[in-house]
C-alpha cells in the first residue's frame, strides 16, 4: 500500500510557510556562539520598584530568567546571586558600580548583568505598565550593551468592539515582558543593538523652547553621564525615572557613549555630592574628572503624571542642561512640556496613554537634536572570561 503522495504546491506552500519560523527559532537561541563558545552567563538582579505601589516582582523576574534560560542563556542561580549580594552588602538593585561588576565576573563568571526597573504598575481597568531594562558587561569598564523601555495601557489598541482591550494586569505585564525579552534576543542574535524607530521625530514631541550651541567634533564619540533630574513633581522617583528615559535614548546614538548610571550614582554618594537646588561648577568638574566624561545631563522635572482608568491624560513638563567638559559650558538647555493628547485630531488616533510612552517620545526628541541621526545598528562586544586585572 503506497502513501498518500501530497500535491506538489501544497509541498512548497508549507515550505515557505515555515521557513521564516524556523530561521527565527535558530536566530532566537543566543546563549551559545557559533565558535562553540559556552553559553552567554547572565546574573538576574532583583527588580528595581519605583511605582511606588504594591507589584508582583518577583513574577516579572521569573518571566524574564525563564525566558532567557529558554534561549540558551545560563542564569546565574538565585543561591549563587544571594549569597554574592549579602557578601558584598549590595542593597541598591537599579544600578552597579565598577568593583561590584569586576566582582560578579571575577568570583561567579558572570558575562552580564541584566537590570530592571518597573516604572509603573497600576491594576485599575484599563491596567498600565512600565518597565526599563538594560544588559551591562561585568568587564573592568562596565559599559551597556542593549537597553529598552516599554509603556503599555490596557486600552492602547482596543480595536474593533473592543476586542483588543487588555483587562487583565497579567497578560499586559507578559506583553511588556515579551517585548523587552524580544528586543533583547533580536539584539544579541544579531551581534547588533538593533533599536525600534519610534515618532519621537513630530514637531508636537519637541521642546518649547531649545538652546544649542556647536560643540561636535567630526569622527568623535562623548561620553555621558546623565544625573537624577531634581524633582519638582508630585510623582516620587520621578527625577530617577527621567534620567532612564535619557539613559536609554541617548545609548541609540553612535555619538555617545553612556556610562552606567549605577557608577554615577556610586560617584555622588562619594564625592558627597547633593543635588538639592542644581548643579555647581565644582561638582561638575569633580564629577567629569572621577567618571572621565565630556558631557554631564541633569535637570528638573515639574510634572510626570499618570492618570489611573481610561479617562484623562498623561502629562510630563521638565527642563534639560547639557554641560560640556571641555569648555565648561552649557551646550544645550531646554524646556518641555507635553501632554497625551497633544496632537490628536480624530478618534484618538496617535494619543498616548501613559506618562513612560509620552515622555519616551519627548526625550527621544532631543536626543535626535542633540545627537543627529541614531544608529539602528549599534555593535555589542561583551568579554567572556575573568578580568585581566585578577589574573
Amino acid at each position: 500500500m503506497h502513501g498518500r503522495e501530497w500535491p506538489r504546491p501544497f509541498l512548497i506552500g508549507m515550505l515557505v510557510l515555515f521557513l521564516p519560523m524556523i530561521a527565527l527559532a535558530k536566530e532566537e537561541n543566543f546563549g551559545v556562539s557559533e565558535k562553540g563558545k559556552s553559553p552567554l552567563r547572565v546574573a538576574i538582579y532583583p527588580v528595581e520598584n519605583l511605582s511606588s505601589s504594591h507589584a508582583p516582582l518577583n513574577d516579572i523576574r521569573r518571566i524574564l530568567k525563564e525566558q532567557l534560560s529558554g534561549r540558551g542563556v545560563e542564569v546565574l542561580g538565585e543561591a549563587a546571586l544571594e549569597t554574592f549580594m549579602a557578601r558584598h552588602r549590595i542593597r541598591y538593585a537599579g544600578g552597579i558600580d565598577q568593583a561590584t561588576a569586576m566582582a560578579l565576573r571575577n568570583e561567579l563568571r558572570v558575562d552580564a548583568l541584566l537590570l530592571t526597573t518597573l516604572e509603573l504598575y497600576d491594576e485599575v481597568r484599563p491596567p498600565k505598565i512600565a518597565l526599563f531594562a538594560r544588559l551591562i558587561t561585568t568587564d573592568p569598564s562596565p559599559s551597556i550593551v542593549w537597553a529598552e523601555g516599554i509603556g503599555l495601557s490596557g486600552d492602547d489598541a482596543p480595536g474593533l468592539l473592543g476586542l483588543g482591550l487588555i483587562e487583565d494586569p497579567g497578560a499586559l505585564m507578559k506583553k511588556a515582558l515579551n517585548f523587552l525579552i524580544g528586543s533583547l534576543t533580536r539584539a544579541l542574535s544579531a551581534h547588533t543593538a538593533t533599536e525600534r524607530r519610534e515618532r519621537s521625530s513630530r514637531a508636537r514631541f519637541a521642546p518649547t523652547i531649545a538652546y544649542k550651541a556647536p560643540f561636535v567634533e567630526a569622527d568623535r564619540t562623548y561620553k555621558i553621564a546623565i544625573l537624577p533630574f531634581l524633582n519638582r513633581s508630585n510623582r516620587k522617583y520621578a527625577g530617577e525615572i527621567l534620567a532612564l528615559h535619557f539613559m536609554r535614548a541617548f545609548q541609540r546614538f553612535d555619538l555617545f557613549e553612556t556610562v552606567e548610571p549605577g557608577m554615577v550614582r556610586h560617584q555622588l554618594l562619594g564625592l558627597r555630592v547633593i543635588l538639592e537646588e542644581g548643579l555647581s561648577l565644582a561638582h561638575a568638574d569633580a564629577l567629569f574628572a572621577a567618571l572621565d566624561a565630556d558631557l554631564l545631563v541633569h535637570g528638573r522635572v515639574m510634572a510626570y503624571e499618570d492618570v489611573q482608568g481610561g479617562g484623562g491624560n498623561p502629562r510630563v513638563d521638565f527642563s534639560t542642561l547639557l554641560i560640556e567638559r571641555k569648555s565648561r559650558k552649557t551646550v544645550w538647555a531646554s524646556t518641555s512640556h507635553n501632554a497625551g493628547d497633544d496632537g490628536v485630531l480624530l478618534f484618538d488616533w496617535g494619543r498616548l496613554k501613559c506618562a513612560h510612552a509620552l515622555a519616551s517620545q519627548m526625550v527621544q526628541s532631543i536626543g535626535e537634536k542633540i545627537g543627529g541621526k541614531g544608529t539602528s545598528a549599534k555593535a555589542i562586544k561583551i568579554v567572556r572570561g575573568l578580568s585581566k586585572d585578577s589574573l
